[in-house]
């Protein structure tokens, strides 16, 4: 994306993205953010009449790989940030557990398991974790990192095409955790762990040998969602950057 908006601008922007993904993970609804002068933002339609955003779009197309789509491109308030503005992020992952059924022109977005899983059992341990809470236990450390998030959604539900859908929503997401949950909720939807072995594992603050980091894959970023108006931009923009604590009674997890 970056040596797309060089070829057009002329200069290398600094890009901030509202969501970082790992190698392999899909973006259906992925915002960015760079600044850049109005004297070029001003020449991009060069000749013609058209708006910069409009024209932005338009030469993008022509010098991005076929798998990034630009839809729109708009100036935005000065307080706006793609990373730290954000409300919320929606993501989604797609498994299969009837690999018959499997659509293959799905297969570079969906995940194969090899056995039948209960979707309800999935759906009950996965609300289980909703809430303000410290996900140490399905994050990747990181030296001078909260762990504390608060999950918005997570449920699971059976596609009428028989492919199994997770939904996952929160404010912020650290290292590794989306795919972590789905790991954790497999094991529950095989029948090895009960539905209620999640929130145990979520209060010793340990991984556990069971929750595995699921491929990449099958994870996609559906939507970020930002706040109305520059000051709401900046109320939520300090608040991201806040270091997160647990409200006073809520027992933080060891580590």
């Amino acid at each position: 994306m970056t040596s797309g908006l060089t070829t057009v601008l002329r200069e290398m922007p600094s890009l901030t993205v509202g969501g970082r993904t790992d190698a392999g993970v899909h973006a259906r609804g992925a915002v960015a953010h760079f600044d850049v002068s109005s004297q070029v933002w001003g020449a991009i339609p060069g000749r013609s009449d058209r708006d910069p955003g409009v024209a932005l779009v338009t030469r993008l197309r022509g010098v991005l790989p076929a798998d990034i789509v630009v839809r729109s491109a708009t100036p935005v308030p000065e307080a706006f940030d793609a990373r730290f503005s954000a409300l919320r992020r929606h993501y989604s992952y797609r498994i299969a557990d009837r690999a018959q059924l499997l659509d293959p022109l799905r297969r570079r977005d969906t995940v194969i398991a090899h056995r039948t899983l209960e979707v309800d059992a999935m759906d009950q341990a996965a609300k289980s974790l909703q809430g303000l809470r410290d996900f140490g236990a399905f994050c990747k450390s990181r030296d001078g990192a909260t762990t504390i998030r608060t999950l918005l959604e997570y449920r699971w539900r059976r596609h009428e095409d028989g492919t199994l859908i997770g939904t996952v929503v929160a404010d912020a997401f650290c290292h590794h955790m989306v795919r972590s949950l789905v790991g954790g909720v497999l094991v529950v939807g095989e029948g090895r762990r009960s539905a209620t072995w999640l929130t145990e594992v979520l209060a010793t603050g340990v991984r556990d040998p069971w929750t595995q980091v699921m491929p990449a894959r099958g994870l996609c970023l559906e939507r970020i969602d930002y706040p109305d108006g520059e000051d709401a931009l900046l109320s939520r923009d300090q608040e991201s950057r806040a270091v997160r604590t647990l409200p006073a009674g809520v027992r933080r997890s060891p580590r």
